[in-house]
């Protein structure tokens, strides 16, 4: 059993699951942080209670576009485009684009399955500009905790000289449960069912006529503002160098870990290749870091070909990541899978479809990057 595991305000971190583990949670957490605790140490799928510790199985909170999962999450130096408004905003001013992106994020066994879209502008202004929109689900199997949660964020970013990037990204988490009724030791209840809302009820009749409400809705227990903030400078035209603070309200839980770190990239028209690493605050008892490579190279012009490695101290992974696609003028499709080398570890996978505005003759300036 691993006992890192630091046990937080939303108990979104549990260690796995054993009865004395769940007991002594129960005693020791308030009311809202219990909620959380016991419902996974409850939690009957075993892919996600057993095998996969929470925090992998919500990604941390994380959100990726193809090309940064394929790159092993190493893309906070040169992931301008879509992907800055979820590593580092700053990086939005590096080209000159305009797109949009939808996206779907799944992970087997986590039970997780993600949709959304992106929207970048750093076109039509000095001040560029993102909005973003994910929604999903976790443990979604059988007997599972049936999670699930919306992401919202507005990044802008702003080049102070030609050479000094910096941005800021604000960000809404809600994540609700609805439970597992009948778990594997606990039963159904306020604590192993959720935060339930009792005004939220539907009635039913039983066979001796009786009526009786049953709360159906959920609270969420995670419901919270929070903020990142960035700095990119170009040190050369091809070197990029930045730093990254994330969740920089402290919200003290796993979903939300506080985090800071930054990446060094050395990027071409054809060829980029990156490294990065981050200090996670929140996720486990102590200070834990994940370290991040990844290149790509660009095939006639056309074709990205993508690879990456991510070593993340605090669940004790190595994991490899491979993604390709076609990225045109008009438009792009790229698919990424990442596989964690220890086995129980989790799959990734990740797809996006963009369109480039730019391209139409809608905005005043065309793309001067990829």
């Amino acid at each position: 059993m691993r006992s890192g595991i630091r046990l937080t305000r939303g108990a979104l971190l549990a260690q796995r699951p054993s009865r004395r583990a769940a007991s002594t949670t129960a005693a020791r957490s308030k009311a809202f942080s219990a909620a959380g605790a016991l419902a996974l140490a409850a939690a009957a799928g075993p892919a996600a209670a057993e095998e996969l510790p929470p925090q992998l199985a919500y990604a941390y909170g994380e959100n990726e576009t193809p090309r940064a999962a394929a790159l092993g999450g190493a893309l906070r130096a040169l992931g301008n485009g879509t992907s800055a408004i979820f590593l580092n905003p700053s990086a939005m001013v590096e080209t000159r684009v305009y797109h949009l992106q939808a996206l779907f994020q799944g992970s087997p066994e986590a039970g997780r399955h993600a949709y959304g879209g992106v929207v970048v502008d750093s076109v039509t202004g000095n001040l560029a500009g993102a909005l973003s929109f994910v929604g999903g689900y976790v443990d979604m199997g059988e007997g599972g905790l049936r999670r699930s949660y919306l992401d919202a964020r507005a990044a802008l970013a702003y080049p102070i000289t030609d050479r000094i990037f910096v941005g800021l990204t604000g960000r809404y988490a809600k994540i609700t449960q609805d439970g597992a009724r009948g778990g594997r030791w606990l039963d159904a209840g306020p604590v192993s069912g959720g935060l339930r809302d009792d005004d939220d009820v539907v009635v039913k009749e039983d066979a001796a006529g009786e009526k009786e409400a049953i709360p159906v809705g959920r609270h969420s227990f995670v419901n919270e503002f929070t903020f990142d903030a960035a700095l990119t400078v170009k040190a050369t035209d091809n070197l990029y160098i930045a730093a990254v603070g994330q969740n920089l309200t402290f919200p003290d839980h796993g979903l939300l870990p506080t985090t800071v770190g930054g990446g060094v990239g050395f990027g071409t028209d054809d060829f980029s290749i990156e490294v990065d690493g981050l200090a996670d605050l929140h996720s486990y008892r102590e200070t834990s870091y994940r370290l991040m490579a990844g290149g790509e190279y660009l095939v006639a012009d056309r074709f990205p070909l993508r690879a990456g490695y991510r070593f993340d101290q605090g669940a004790g992974q190595h994991a490899l990541s491979l993604g390709a696609g076609y990225v045109g003028t008009q438009f792009a499709v790229e698919a990424t899978v990442r596989r964690a080398l220890a086995s129980g570890g989790p799959t990734t996978f990740v797809v996006g479809l963009s369109y480039h505005l730019e391209s139409s003759g809608l905005t005043r300036a065309q793309s001067d990057g990829l």
